[in-house]
């Protein structure tokens, strides 16, 4: 075969086809550094949205019906703004910063890692042209990095869900507070309110994002070689994370509202396991509930998950260049 690797250019039997350079390998610190600064310049970005989108998932423990029936997007912007101030919106910040920065490293770390493992035992580094093993491989490796990077970093995800659940009052005074407050209220345990919900979020939800992700590039570039590496990581990042959103949403309320149970020392709302959860949901609130803040999500995860991975695949492009060069 007689390779133009300049142009991308494979010549075969007389035709020529478009082939796809091989990806610039970077260090595992630097892996973990675009990821955690990926993770938590997106998160800071859509901070607002992120938190009204809490607020609205939680709404249904504590407020009557005729509460429910009034919320509205701008009607809960206006009360964080007159009751809390407009600084109220990134309530819960420095903790998601916290825990965005080895969270993402974790995950984007491990997703590589996983993926090269697969990849490995499933002989798919000599055949790279089976789109549907590829598309497994991506799959089980997102979930995996999901379930890795969540339970490593839990206690953070849970103190965050707590701070940015606070409106008027305020029980937890911060991060080092709430996490000496919940160990000695719920004790060590308490810390983990709801890991086994969340992973059951996570690993979906990270699979879906990045197979979706993979899969939406792959087929970009195979046909639109010439495209911003950036535009495509954009537009392709943006569209996997509305799939995993989509798919995983109602999972997700369940879990904020699993975290916050007995918080602030108020009385549990939910004493049955996930199945005892979704179905007290569907009575008191119907299966609208279920998808209670999904609006703020989208509009939060469209440049969110977006900017993630442009940035992340950025930072790589960065990295490897001060590597090589």
């Amino acid at each position: 075969m007689q390779m133009e690797a300049r142009v991308g250019v494979a010549v075969d039997g007389g035709v020529r086809k478009l082939v796809q350079p091989p990806p610039k390998q970077i260090g595992t610190v630097s892996q973990l550094l675009a990821g955690g600064v990926a993770g938590a310049l997106s998160k800071t970005c859509t901070a607002p949205l992120a938190r009204l989108t809490i607020l609205f998932q939680i709404q249904g423990m504590h407020s009557n019906v005729v509460t429910l029936r009034k919320a509205s997007i701008w009607n809960e912007a206006s009360r964080i703004i007159h009751e809390e101030g407009f600084r109220a919106f990134w309530k819960g910040n420095l903790v998601t910063i916290a825990h965005r920065l080895p969270y993402s490293s974790v995950n984007f770390y491990t997703y590589e890692h996983y993926k090269k493992l697969l990849k490995k035992a499933t002989g798919l580094q000599s055949h790279r042209d089976n789109v549907s093993a590829d598309l497994c491989v991506h799959f089980v490796s997102g979930g995996m990095a999901g379930i890795t990077a969540a339970t490593s970093t839990y206690p953070l995800d849970l103190v965050r869900t707590r701070l940015a659940a606070q409106t008027n009052f305020t029980y937890y005074r911060g991060i080092w507070h709430a996490l000496h407050t919940i160990s000695k209220e719920e004790g060590i345990l308490g810390l983990y309110k709801g890991l086994g919900t969340t992973l059951l979020t996570v690993g979906p939800s990270i699979a879906i994002s990045f197979s979706v992700y993979e899969s939406l590039r792959s087929f970009w570039q195979s046909n639109r070689s010439n495209d911003s590496p950036v535009a495509v990581s954009l537009a392709c990042g943006s569209l996997s994370g509305i799939a995993s959103s989509t798919a995983t949403f109602p999972l997700d309320l369940v879990r904020r509202r699993k975290q916050l149970e007995g918080a602030g020392g108020r009385a549990r709302v939910y004493t049955t396991g996930l199945y005892g959860v979704f179905r007290h949901i569907i009575q008191t609130e119907g299966v609208r509930g279920l998808y209670r803040g999904i609006l703020p999500e989208y509009y939060k995860v469209v440049p969110g998950v977006g900017i993630c991975f442009m940035t992340y695949e950025t930072l790589k492009m960065l990295l490897s260049d001060i590597a090589t060069g």
